[in-house]
């Protein structure tokens, strides 16, 4: 542990062990004989004492004592003397068992539950733990513990900080100590305590740690607290508002299913079997409390009082970046008009709350948008099949204002940017003279992502994802053993790069003109691993990921848009990395084909949905009562495919293709028109 070699055997000590355990296996048995039979008598205490002193980490020995503890404390009066003495005794059990093994979880939490009781040994417990710490001043469980008794003391965190500081000039490689600082830097600066403004402080400790760093740069420990400085540079504690669809100032047609016969291509147009659409915000955050009662809606179409918000999430979570509501357009009333306003408020009372520390959302914001409803017919298109390779039509970049469909930049970014920016340009210059380190070239990536989120010129945007995107590609040749990792990333900042402003995004999107124009992104053939940016994409109708080498949808759940999605030709193992897809109610048009789904018979991504071995719901509907054996062997298909609503798949390419699983498909998806290209019905 710690770079410290594990010593050969001494002559002798194989028998000394032996003895050892026969001794431990007699004690063991007297003790449980002693615990089942409730004998908390001082010789069977003094037994449970011995068996520690053996084995520290005999857990049961340790709940026997806090037993015993309670049962003695029970039969004498309130005398403190000999409270104190039961559990001095306690205390001195304890700190033989450390002595004997200083990670003895058991021990610790004892130790912990004997001050729980109110004992006064307080005083001692700092000066017991600096001994400690001289013999391995990087022990977790010695700073879990110190943490805990500076809580009972009038300590101030002030000088708990002096110590870390002092701990850490004596040896910079002691994880521990940096992690004790982070957990004290947070509560200082959280409680605004005087000397601890953010601008002030996170600036001060960028310094200290660069000591650490520039003096022992292949020690990780300096690096990683580096990390954390660099999040609460760049992290904003109260929620903001990213994105939303409709954005503000849009406007949108709105009609029935199937296509519009004069459809324009300056709006986004979006037809739905329901008569709803989907008003979608997006945070920088995951947060909660998103309701009627926090977001209110001033709109002129009817029927849209009480709506309900669900969090985007694959994940069951009432926690989300992305949340959705569904408005009405089409009623049972004749459309008087055509053009209704909508406007959107956005924190309006307090409740919106960020998962990430508790904040409240607290810079409220307002949008508006323009829906144009169609009540005129409409030709049905469901039964023409979706090409991926003709049909579209370049994105005429000085006729569309892309504006108009997204908002690419943080619709209320009230945050004070300027300490943050001066403190990333001065790290960026710093660390580059780090750049031909491994770990070096990591953190100057991360410090110009960085640098690019907190951006507030347009015309220095995008001005470092070249070099971002270089150093990735770096590391992937430098270091195979994290190249997934590299590769990741290398993808996210590709993605923030397109993102970046609309005449880059603009480059990627054309119109479908069979379907009403949708705005289609094409990101085929780049190689992507991971998908990001989608808080800057809600707006597009239709998405080309072939070609690249994703593994898993996560991410797309929040594009509630999607009317086709093509992912053939990646490296999809199963249908359960489809997971989030499930949520993607307009989806009609998927492309799974040739990928490695059934390729593998050992796939972890399985555990994303459920499985028949946790979830009977299965055998209640028709297709788990005719097909019991399909269900359980396709049960992730099954799970996935069985809540969506498509009228086009194609899984061809993959091993688990063929007769049997595409007659499993039509039965769990009747109302499917497109099976590999094959027409099923008319």
């Amino acid at each position: 542990m710690h770079g410290r070699p594990r010593k050969a055997s001494e002559p002798g000590e194989d028998a000394d062990s032996a003895a050892k355990a026969v001794k431990l296996r007699s004690l063991q048995s007297q003790f449980m004989s002693n615990h089942h039979g409730k004998i908390y008598t001082k010789v069977a205490i003094e037994l449970s004492t011995e068996l520690l002193k053996i084995n520290p980490e005999a857990y049961t020995a340790w709940n026997y004592r806090k037993l015993a503890v309670e049962d003695n404390l029970s039969r004498i009066e309130s005398d403190p003397d000999l409270v104190k003495s039961i559990l001095d005794e306690e205390l001195s059990v304890v700190e033989s068992a450390l002595m004997q093994n200083f990670k003895s979880y058991g021990a610790w939490h004892h130790r912990k539950w004997v001050l729980s009781k109110g004992h006064s040994s307080i005083g001692n417990e700092l000066k017991l733990l600096d001994k400690f710490q001289k013999k391995d001043s990087r022990n977790f469980h010695a700073w879990n513990y110190r943490r805990f008794v500076v809580e009972l003391t009038n300590r101030s965190k002030q000088d708990e900080l002096q110590y870390t500081e002092d701990m850490i000039c004596k040896n910079f490689s002691n994880y521990s100590a940096w992690h004790n600082r982070s957990v004290l830097v947070s509560s200082l600066l959280a409680n605004r305590a005087d000397g601890f403004m953010p601008n002030e402080k996170i600036p001060e400790e960028l310094d200290f740690v660069h000591n650490a760093i520039f003096t022992e740069p292949g020690d990780q420990s300096g690096w990683f607290y580096h990390l954390w400085l660099l999040d609460q540079t760049v992290d904003v504690e109260t929620p903001l508002l990213a994105s939303s669809w409709p954005s503000h100032g849009c406007s949108i047609i709105l009609s029935g299913p199937g296509c519009l016969n004069d459809s324009s291509s300056k709006f986004t147009t979006f037809c739905s079997e329901s008569g709803s659409f989907p008003l979608i915000i997006y945070f920088d955050q995951a947060v909660g409390g998103v309701s009627s009662s926090t977001v209110t809606i001033d709109s002129e179409l009817k029927g849209n009082e009480d709506l309900v918000w669900e969090p985007v999430s694959g994940k069951n979570s009432q926690v989300s970046c992305g949340w959705v509501t569904r408005m009405k357009y089409f009623s049972s009333e004749p459309i008087v008009r055509k053009e209704y306003k909508v406007k959107v408020r956005v924190g309006n009372s307090p409740g919106i709350i960020s998962s990430r520390g508790g904040c409240n959302f607290s810079a409220p914001c307002e949008f508006f948008f323009t829906a144009h409803v169609h009540d005129a017919a409409v030709k049905d298109s469901e039964e023409s099949i979706v090409s991926w390779t003709d049909e579209f039509d370049i994105w005429d970049a000085q006729s569309e204002d892309l504006n108009s469909f997204v908002s690419l930049g943080r619709l209320n970014a009230e945050m004070d940017l300027n300490w943050r920016q001066e403190a990333l340009a001065k790290e960026v210059e710093l660390f580059r003279q780090l750049s031909d380190s491994k770990i070096g070239k990591l953190t100057l990536a991360r410090l110009l992502m960085a640098s690019e989120a907190m951006a507030s010129d347009d015309t220095v945007k995008g001005a470092h994802y070249e070099e971002i995107l270089q150093l990735y590609n770096d590391l992937m040749a430098l270091d195979s053993s994290h190249y997934q990792y590299y590769k990741d990333m290398h993808s996210v900042a590709f993605l923030h790069k397109v993102t970046s402003s609309t005449e880059s995004l603009s480059r990627y999107l054309f119109r479908y003109r069979n379907m009403n124009n949708l705005v289609c992104l094409r990101l085929n053939n780049l190689s992507l691993s991971r998908i990001a940016s989608v808080e800057k994409l809600l707006f597009v109708q239709m998405l080309d990921l072939s070609h690249n080498e994703l593994h898993s949808t996560e991410g797309l759940e929040a594009m509630q848009l999607l009317t086709c999605l093509n992912l053939s030709h990646n490296r999809i193992r199963s249908f359960s990395a489809l997971d989030s897809l499930r949520h993607v109610k307009q989806l009609r048009v998927l492309d799974v084909s040739h990928n490695h789904i059934g390729k593998h018979s050992v796939d972890t991504t399985r555990y994303l949905c459920s499985s028949p071995l946790s979830n009977s719901e299965w055998t209640q509907d028709e297709v788990g009562r005719q097909k019991p054996s399909l269900v359980t062997k396709y049960w992730d298909a099954y799970f996935v495919l069985r809540d969506m609503s498509l009228k086009q798949l194609d899984v061809a390419g993959n091993v688990i293709a063929g007769d049997e699983f595409n007659s499993f498909v039509l039965q769990v998806m009747p109302k499917l028109v497109w099976l590999d290209g094959q027409k099923l019905r008319t």
